[in-house]
This record gives structure tokens, C-alpha cells and sequence, in this order.
């Protein structure tokens, strides 16, 4: 079997390293593509579905609920993984979540519709939704553990955006097989059968996968917990107990993140195939031209973060988010592709602007003993606050009887949430700590992923 270079003390070595990251990379990438699968499937079909008797508008709203159950779920997955991946090792954490996902996502495929079982479908879909978000849940925090608690202290912001490209990769390749499918097909056949194939192809991804991670070592940091044997007995209980106004500020500055993206990937393209009645594969093309340069971005501006330091380009992203949500739905009313991708690429980068530094940044926040739990936790809560409720109160406030300001209120709403919570985080990034007075350190603050103390709990006990 092949095995991952030793770290030094500077961290893993180049080749080394990017292996890690690439299969980091392509775990979040695969999760993130059966996520992504449901929310394009519950904006164009699921609602006729499973959801026959509801009107169109009730119906895409009783879809995006469901699509909304694998948020809530996330942070409960992310409390039983952090726990295996705090208390068992990080290594656990990204096999397990990988192949429960894949294995949901895969099942969502073959629920029969209500037609054929009536109630029964609705509440298979749920199930299934729930499942999905638990291993996701669980994802994020193996993942950028893997490549965070690896790293050089000085790169660690650039290898810890490996895993934030995979959203990006995800939803690009989720949404090419249905841009695909969308092309080839005829509505019926879509409808019928053809939006079933892309969880199909969920499972061979997953095998994918899981072969690239089956040689990937354990991560110093845990050895290092293990071997002294200082392990959190009851992480998530440490977690909740010492710094729960740690993780309601982490997840209230993450909601913006969620919040954006998922306005232009899900409820922009409800919103636009079927208020504006623009087709559905111009609208897919235009985010997904979006939400490529995102990734692109991605590592850039995480270069920028260790440099510069992780808290002003997150409250620059939060900042810019803000004044962009009205020109973004004015762009987007205009169903001019040209427009609508205009509006979509800049709040797309306004949210990358944060959201590319986020995969330091929170393991950063948090002690080896208790990362896994407390970084994966206040990831997913931003999640439920930003991702879960936004299609469903955007479809709500776009009722079709003109332009959806009341989304733009909303949007703007939850930057300025996540702008104060940014506002009241500590600055994490070891290169900006060092132009600090040293007398920091001197008293015993943590500078991230290799020290006894996150850096929030020496910069500001919670």
C-alpha cells in the first residue's frame, strides 16, 4: 500500500502534499456532486413528482423542503463524525462519510414516484435526504482536517482550499450530466427517466472515491493526541460546554456562503425557468460559467488569506455580498443570459472572498482534541442557517407579481449577520499574527492547526 510521506516539521512535503489534497479535493467534489444532484433535480422535476397534488409554486416549495431536511442533517452528521474523527482519527471520518452519501444518493435514484406508491415516495425522499446530509455533514470536517493538520503553517490556507474547490467541482459536474441529459433527452423522457442517471453515476464516483482515499495516512496531529494520549472523551459535550458562542458565531458567519450560493445555483433556477421562463439549459449555463470561475478563484484568494490573513477577506466577501444582493436580482429579472451570468459571477466571488479561507480558518479556531467536532459543527450550522431556509423563503417571497425584491432584503440580511459575527472572530493566520506584538505568543496563543489552543480560545476565552 502506498504510503503518505512523513511530515516534517514544517509540514508534509510538496508531492505529499498535493496527493493529500487532491484526494481531499476529490472526496468534497464527489459528496458535494450528490448534493448538488438532488437540488437541480428538486428545481426542475421532483415537485411534479412526488408532490402531484400541490400547485407549481407548492410543489417546487414542498421539494426544496426536502432538499432543505439534508441541512438540518448536516450538523447532527457533522457531531457524529467529529466524534469518530476526534476521538478514532480523521482517517475514519473520510471513508465513512463517503460511502453513505454515495450509497443515499444512489437510492434516491431508484424511489419509485407518488404515482406508483403514493405517500410512501414523499417519505422515502426525506429519508434518503436526511442520510445524504448526515455523511455530508461529516465531509467537510475530515476533509480539511486532512490537508489542514498536514500542511506547512505558512501554506496552510492555500492546501486547506483544496477541499473548498470541490463544491465548485461538484456542482459542475452534477449539473453537466443534466445539462447533457437535458440536451438529448426530450422533456418527457427527462422527466420520466432521465433525471434519475446522474444518482446513478453517484455510486461508481463514490468508488472513485473511496480508491483514492485508501492509502491516505492518518494526520500528525492525531497521532500526536493518540500517542500522549490526550483525546477529548466527549467532544462534542467539550465543544458545546467551552465554546458555544465559538460555534453560534462560526455558523452565523457561514451563512452567507451557503446563502449565496445557493441563491444562484437552486433558486435562480427555479426562479428563472419557471417565472421568467428562460430554458432550462441557458440558465444552467450561466451559473455554471459562474460557478466555475468561483473555483478558479478559489485557490488565489486563499494564497491572499495566508498573507494577508483570513478576517479581512472574510469581512470583505461578507461586505461585498451585501451590496450586490439588489443588482443580482435586478439582473437576474431581466432574463438576459449576458445579465443574469453578470449578476451570478459577482456575487459568486463575493462569496468565495470568504468562503475560500474558511478551510484554515475554522480548524484554526479550534484545539487538535476537539477540531474535528467543533470546526465540522459550525460549518454545518452556517449551513442551516443559510443554505437550508434560503430556496425555500426566496421561492416563498418570488410569488411572480414582479421583481423579487424581498429575496434581495433577505440576502442582504444574512451578510450583515455574517459580516458582525466575522467582526467578532479573532484573526487566526499565522503570518498576520506575526506582525502582531509577540507578546502574544509569549502569553500563550495559539497560532492554529499545530498548537495545544486554537487561536480563539488564547485570543478570546469562550
Amino acid at each position: 500500500m502506498r504510503q503518505d510521506p512523513s511530515p516534517t516539521p514544517t509540514g508534509t512535503s510538496g508531492p505529499g502534499m498535493l496527493r493529500l489534497a487532491s484526494a481531499s479535493l476529490a472526496g468534497t467534489a464527489i459528496e458535494f456532486y450528490d448534493f448538488f444532484v438532488y437540488g437541480t433535480a428538486a428545481a426542475l422535476v421532483l415537485g411534479p413528482l412526488f408532490f402531484p397534488s400541490f400547485s407549481p409554486l407548492a410543489g417546487t416549495l414542498a421539494a426544496f423542503g426536502t432538499f432543505g431536511v439534508g441541512f438540518l442533517a448536516r450538523p447532527l452528521g457533522s457531531a457524529l463524525f467529529g466524534h469518530i474523527g476526534d476521538r478514532y482519527g480523521r482517517r475514519p471520518v473520510l471513508l465513512g462519510s463517503l460511502l453513505l452519501t454515495g450509497l443515499a444518493t444512489v437510492a434516491v435514484g431508484c424511489v419509485p414516484t407518488f404515482a406508483s406508491i403514493g405517500v410512501a415516495a414523499p417519505l422515502l425522499l426525506l429519508l434518503l435526504r436526511f442520510l445524504q446530509g448526515l455523511g455530508l455533514g461529516g465531509e467537510w470536517g475530515g476533509a480539511v482536517l486532512l490537508t489542514a493538520e498536514h500542511a506547512p503553517e505558512r501554506r496552510r490556507g492555500l492546501w486547506s482550499s483544496f477541499p473548498q474547490i470541490g463544491p465548485s467541482v461538484g456542482f459542475l459536474l452534477a449539473n453537466g450530466i443534466v445539462l447533457a441529459l437535458s440536451a438529448t433527452l426530450t422533456e418527457a423522457q427527462f422527466t420520466s427517466w432521465g433525471w434519475r442517471v446522474p444518482f446513478w453515476a453517484a455510486g461508481l464516483l463514490a468508488l472513485a472515491g473511496l480508491w483514492l482515499r485508501r492509502s491516505v495516512e492518518e494526520t500528525p496531529q492525531f497521532r500526536a493526541l493518540a500517542e500522549s494520549g490526550r483525546r477529548a472523551e466527549a467532544p462534542l459535550a467539550e465543544v458545546v460546554r467551552g465554546h458555544w458562542r465559538l460555534l453560534l458565531l462560526t455558523g452565523g458567519a457561514l451563512a452567507v456562503g451557503y446563502a449565496v450560493f445557493y441563491a444562484v445555483t437552486t433558486w435562480s433556477l427555479a426562479y428563472a425557468t419557471e417565472q421568467l421562463g428562460v430554458s432550462r439549459t441557458v440558465v444552467l449555463a450561466c451559473i455554471m460559467g459562474a460557478v466555475a470561475l468561483k473555483g478558479l478563484v478559489t485557490p488565489l484568494v486563499a494564497v491572499a488569506g495566508d498573507r494577508y490573513g483570513r478576517r479581512p477577506l472574510c469581512l470583505a466577501g461578507c461586505t461585498a455580498c451585501a451590496l450586490w444582493m439588489f443588482p443580482l436580482v435586478a439582473l437576474l429579472d431581466t432574463a438576459d443570459p449576458l445579465l443574469m451570468t453578470l449578476g451570478f459571477v459577482v456575487a459568486l466571488l463575493g462569496m468565495v472572498t470568504m468562503f475560500a479561507v474558511v478551510g484554515a480558518y475554522l480548524p484554526e479556531l479550534y484545539a487538535p482534541r476537539i477540531r474535528c467536532t467543533g470546526a465540522a459543527v459550525g460549518y454545518n450550522l452556517g449551513g442551516v442557517l443559510g443554505g437550508a431556509l434560503t430556496p425555500l423563503v426566496a421561492t416563498a417571497l418570488a410569488d411572480g407579481s414582479g421583481p423579487p425584491w424581498g429575496v434581495a432584503v433577505y440576502l442582504t440580511a444574512v451578510a450583515l449577520l455574517s459580516l458582525g459575527c466575522f467582526a467578532l472572530l479573532p484573526e487566526t493566520a499565522p503570518a498576520a499574527l506575526s506582525r502582531r506584538a509577540r507578546t502574544d505568543t509569549d502569553a500563550g496563543a495559539g497560532t492554529g492547526a499545530g498548537t495545544e489552543k486554537g487561536a480563539a480560545e488564547a485570543a478570546a476565552p469562550v
